[in-house]
C-alpha cells in the first residue's frame, strides 16, 4: 500500500452562504443560546476575546475546551480548541454578501501527527463544520433546528 506524503500540513475549510445580514451569522456562533440549537449542546459562555469556554456535545459524552483568541464584532472569531498539548485553531469569517447575505468561512489548521492521521483529522472536521453550517442555515433562513450535529454519528 502507498503512504500519503504530505508536502504540508493540511487546513480543513467550509463554507456557506448564510441568507442573513453578518450580524446575525456572527451572532449565531457568539451566543450560545443560539450556537446550542445547531452545533453543541452547551457552553460555559460567549465567544468574547480572552473567554476560557468548555463546550459539550451530550449526545456523543464529549466535552472540549475552548481559548477565544480574537473576535471582531460582526466579522470575525478566532479560537484555539481540543487537547493542548495538539491544539488546533479555527477562524470564523463572516463576509458581507448579495442581499444582506453573508458568507460564513470556517477554517483550522495546526493538525499534527502522520499523513494519514492528518488527512482523517481534516475530513472529520469538514464534515463537522458543514455539518454544523447546514444546520445553522436552516435555523436562521427558515427556523428550523435539524439536530443534524446530534444525528451526524449515530451510535
Amino acid at each position: 500500500m502507498e503512504r500519503l506524503h504530505l508536502t504540508r500540513t493540511p487546513a480543513a475549510y467550509a463554507c456557506m452562504i448564510i441568507r442573513k445580514p453578518p450580524e446575525e451569522a456572527f451572532r449565531a456562533f457568539a451566543d450560545p443560546a443560539l450556537t446550542s440549537r445547531f452545533w453543541y449542546s452547551g457552553s460555559s459562555g460567549p465567544m468574547v476575546a480572552g473567554a476560557e469556554l468548555r463546550w459539550d456535545w451530550e449526545t456523543y459524552g464529549v466535552s472540549v475546551d475552548v481559548r477565544v483568541e480574537e473576535v471582531r464584532e460582526g466579522s470575525l472569531i478566532r479560537f484555539e480548541w481540543g487537547n493542548y498539548e495538539q491544539p488546533t485553531a479555527v477562524e470564523l469569517k463572516f463576509t458581507p454578501h448579495a442581499a444582506g447575505a453573508t458568507f460564513v468561512e470556517v477554517t483550522e489548521t495546526g493538525f499534527q501527527g502522520s499523513g494519514d492521521d492528518a488527512v482523517r483529522w481534516v475530513n472529520d472536521t469538514v464534515g463537522g463544520f458543514t455539518t454544523a453550517l447546514c444546520a445553522m442555515k436552516a435555523l436562521l433562513e427558515h427556523g428550523i433546528e435539524l439536530n443534524a450535529v446530534p444525528d451526524h454519528h449515530p451510535a
